[in-house]
């Protein structure tokens, strides 16, 4: 089975950043999709980012576009999310997330198909 770590997260102001990374371990995940997302208080579960297999495609939620960027290193079978200005609004734990498919063609937003997770890092911004 594979494991994810997530790590980064804490507590900022509205305007700062944060840079969150997951670790993977138990088996490689080049062939698999790898993605972000984000749960608030009385809230689902909702996309935040994703990039393919291959790293050559992202796929960003509307709220968090430019603000942003998911990266990962196939070398070190790592991921990380830079976030950039962030506002009140980005207030939830985050979620790292694999693709359950290798060599999916295209990046999915929908959560279902992420068959590994990791537990989770709480991100609070204040205003």
């Amino acid at each position: 089975q594979v494991q994810l770590v997530e790590s980064g997260g804490g507590l900022v102001q509205a305007g700062g950043s944060l840079r969150l990374s997951c670790a993977a371990s138990g088996r490689s995940l080049s062939n698999y999709a790898m993605g972000w997302f984000r749960q608030a208080p009385g809230k689902e579960r909702e996309f935040v980012a994703a990039i393919s297999w291959s790293g050559g495609s992202t796929l960003y939620a509307d709220s968090v576009k430019v603000r942003f960027t998911i990266s990962r290193d196939k070398a070190k079978n790592t991921m990380s999310l830079q976030m950039n200005s962030l506002k009140p609004e980005d207030t939830a734990v985050y979620y790292c997330a694999a693709d359950g498919v290798p060599l999916r063609v295209a990046v999915t937003p929908t959560r279902r198909a992420y068959n590994y997770w990791g537990q989770g890092t709480q991100v609070t911004v204040s205003s």
